[in-house]
């Protein structure tokens, strides 16, 4: 199982980012799926999780501006980030908890980061 996520960069105050991150191989279902970020000199932290129902949790920090979504057909989650902040630069991790063709154990994958960088 892989998960592959895109779209970070550099963007001003107040723009706006798009993150995609999609899950590939032999998976047989997947629950949770979210987006964490770290920035330097910090812990990693939790910014948006959404179920396979579709209820979501934000964290303080971001709600009202970012928004989770996902597609269950195609295995996919995205975070649309508006409104961006300089405190919101930080290199950005997609994680989804699935269960793999023939494995009885639920797992947390993790995709790769991507850095998001919020000039003032």
């Amino acid at each position: 199982v892989q998960l592959q996520a895109s779209g970070g960069g550099l963007v001003q105050t107040g723009g706006s980012l798009r993150l995609s991150c999609a899950a590939s191989g032999s998976i047989f279902s997947r629950n949770a799926m979210g987006w964490y970020r770290q920035a330097p000199g910090k812990q990693r932290e939790l910014v948006a999780i959404i179920t396979s129902a579709g209820n979501t949790h934000y964290a303080d920090a971001v709600k009202g501006r970012f928004t989770i979504s996902r597609d269950n057909a195609k295995n996919t989650v995205a975070l649309q980030m508006n409104s961006l902040k300089p405190e919101d630069t930080a290199v950005y991790s997609c994680a989804a908890d699935i269960l793999r063709v023939g494995v009885a154990l639920w797992k947390k994958y993790w995709g790769q980061g991507t850095q998001v960088t919020v000039s003032s």
